[in-house]
């Protein structure tokens, strides 16, 4: 399998879990039908598109491959029905929003390396593609971003070992559609844990003083 083929996959996987993470929070806010399908697609690609137009693959993915259109409309469409099912499991939409931030981290660290960029440059490229939608998902519905709000669960953190992971293997012999499934599958495992235990990023440091006495 090539890896054009395995950036694919992932990519339209990626782009149905994150439309309807972006959808279920729409109709959460109570948005009308117009609402959930621009959130959908905001959601699912928002990140793919800032990281094109930084690479300069323009136009953007989602404006050459009508795919990339069709799967968020129809993942925002079946949301549409089958939400009041899907509302009582909340823990749903995290996971929905941890298996895109796997498949998109991977997918665009991925595409940045094929365009000649360094390691570094192309894992930062990875998440600024898992995380990008999601940020503009919370940006238009008035929400604090996800990403910057101190309870949050780990969630750029776990993106940042997959993008690690996939970017320091483009210099071994290993074979990269094994990478970036194993990648995609450590980002979306350690996130769920990140939520199942509570785990933070820690806040600045500060030191503490010991209360002297006279």
């Amino acid at each position: 399998m090539s890896a054009d083929l395995v950036i694919t996959i992932l990519e339209l996987a990626g782009l149905y879990v994150f439309a309807t993470s972006g959808a279920l929070m729409a109709i959460h806010k109570g948005f009308d039908v117009v609402g959930i399908v621009v959130l959908a697609m905001l959601t699912a690609l928002g990140g793919g598109i800032l990281r094109d137009l930084i690479i300069g693959a323009t136009p953007p993915a989602a404006f050459t491959n009508v795919n990339y259109l069709i799967i968020p409309m129809f993942a925002a469409l079946v949301t549409f029905f089958v939400h009041p099912v899907v509302q009582r499991m909340t823990f749903t939409v995290l996971v929905f929003d941890a298996a895109g931030l796997g498949l998109f981290c991977v997918t665009g660290t991925l595409k940045a390396l094929e365009f000649g960029l360094g390691s570094l440059q192309a894992a930062l490229l990875g998440i600024t593609t898992a995380v990008g939608g999601g940020v503009l998902r919370d940006i238009t519905a008035r929400e604090t971003p996800a990403l910057v709000q101190v309870e949050t669960d780990l969630y750029s953190i776990p993106t940042a070992a997959g993008a690690i992971v996939v970017a320091g293997a483009h210099h071994t012999d290993l074979p990269m559609p094994v990478v970036a499934t194993c990648a995609a599958v450590l980002v979306f495992a350690f996130r769920i844990l990140a939520m199942l235990r509570h785990w933070t990023a820690p806040r600045a440091w500060t030191r503490q003083r010991r209360d002297s006495t006279v």
